[in-house]
């Protein structure tokens, strides 16, 4: 009996039998791959319409790429090298492309975080009529580029726009060359791109908004802070995120600007507001040169990138 009692024991002390080495190694190799075939669709839709043409680009920017030729020698650097060279036949028009675009950045940027800011801090407020005005503000945004451009063409005609008839009405001058002559193209612009597109730069900041807790406003106003006080203490450090993201997406899209410039002013007067898109597109598609326009593309590119480490980098000092 003590035998039974002893062998019943050692049964139930002795470890459990072990699994299988081989069944346990696959499953921790199929537990390994299951993120990368989720991913998989991702990275080969990535690699072939992002990653494959970024390279192609590269590999065209080296040569000399005339789309009329058969023959597209390599020369290297050539193509970087002439939008430095003054002796160059692209050097003027690449470089005042590269002025009117920061012109137009310069000026449209600020007007684009600060603008919608405000219109943000009013449509979070209750008061009737709240939802209407949110969706007011945001249509615009819902257009295409081609009808703005067209739109406004004819409304800021000198001859024959609305804008210049109304302002005769009010008795102010009703000859402004709004989109034929500087600073008024400028001004044409600037003011079309921040109506079209300040719509989606507020709802962004709205978001924003909603996500910033109540009870911190409430603390605020216990301990004796006025509205000043609120929005640069609690909404301004509530909303840096958003900011990065507003700023940074609007600088990126400000600096690609195409749409507005070809159809608004048509790059007038002269060429003073044809932008660096639309240098890169007349170079490729006008000139059939695409290893210079590459190179263009390229070379923009990467000043665009500096521009947002910076901006990344200045925001992440605010925050430390």
């Amino acid at each position: 009996m003590a035998d039974v009692i002893e062998a019943g024991a050692v049964r139930e002390n002795a470890p459990p039998p072990a699994a299988p080495t081989r069944r346990r190694g696959a499953t921790e190799r199929g537990n390994r791959a299951t993120p990368y075939l989720f991913l998989a669709p991702y990275l080969i839709l990535f690699g072939v319409f992002g990653l494959a043409p970024i390279l192609f680009g590269l590999w065209i920017s080296l040569h000399q790429w005339d789309l009329q030729l058969p023959n597209r020698p390599f020369t290297g650097l050539g193509n970087y090298r002439d939008l430095f060279s003054s002796e160059s036949a692209i050097y003027g028009d690449w470089w005042s492309s590269v002025r009117a675009t920061g012109i137009f950045t310069l000026f449209s940027v600020p007007l684009l975080v600060v603008i919608p800011l405000g219109l943000a801090l009013l449509l979070n407020r209750s008061f009737p009529g709240r939802t209407f005005f949110r969706a007011a503000f945001f249509a615009p945004y819902v257009l295409g580029v081609a009808v703005i451009g067209l739109l406004w063409r004819f409304l800021l005609d000198a001859n024959l726009g609305l804008v210049n008839r109304l302002l005769g009405v009010a008795g102010l001058p009703s000859d402004t060359p709004w989109v034929t002559d500087v600073p008024w193209a400028w001004v044409s612009l600037v003011g079309v791109t921040v109506w079209w597109t300040c719509g989606f730069n507020a709802v962004i900041y709205l978001a924003g908004l909603q996500d910033i807790p109540a009870e911190l406003y409430e603390a605020a106003k216990v301990d004796g802070a006025g509205a000043w006080d609120r929005f640069r203490h609690v909404t301004i450090p509530g909303l840096r995120p958003v900011m990065l993201f507003v700023f940074t997406t609007t600088i990126l899209a400000s600096a690609n600007v195409f749409g507005q410039a070809f159809l608004i002013t048509q790059g007038a007067p002269g060429e003073q507001t044809r932008t660096v898109v639309w240098r890169i597109v007349d170079e490729g598609l006008r000139d059939y040169d695409a290893g210079r326009a590459a190179a263009m593309s390229v070379f923009f590119a990467l000043m665009l990138a500096v521009v947002s480490v910076v901006n990344f980098r200045l925001f992440r000092y605010r925050e430390d």
